[in-house]
């Protein structure tokens, strides 16, 4: 069964089969440190630029902000849920989310 992603309302949304799952202004703790110098980023999310999956796991490309020192960018693709049983289960990004290494082509 195919699941339907799709980034909604110009980058505030992540759609998971057209239900609004994973929206911007949230804070994630993130495990990035090729982003700033911070340990952990507190990471506000401000637009979505992609949504896409690996197997199971849904990610999203992101543009935000580090609250503690004010670095701005894309911290790669991060991990915002999963497909299990055809329904999306979200990621508790109030912990620590490890985001996916960029490659070249993106």
């Amino acid at each position: 069964m195919s699941v339907s992603l799709r980034v909604l309302d110009d980058g505030a949304w992540v759609s998971v089969n057209d239900a609004r799952q994973v929206s911007v202004s949230e804070l994630w703790r993130l495990d990035a440190p090729g982003f700033c110098s911070c340990q952990i980023p507190d990471f506000v999310v401000e637009n979505v630029l992609r949504v896409g999956a690996d197997g199971r796991t849904v990610s999203a490309k992101v543009y935000g902000q580090c609250i503690a020192c004010g670095e701005t960018g894309v911290p790669g693709w991060v991990p915002v849920g999963r497909v299990y049983e055809n329904e999306f289960v979200d990621i508790d990004r109030e912990h620590v989310v490890l985001p996916a290494t960029p490659t070249t082509e993106e």
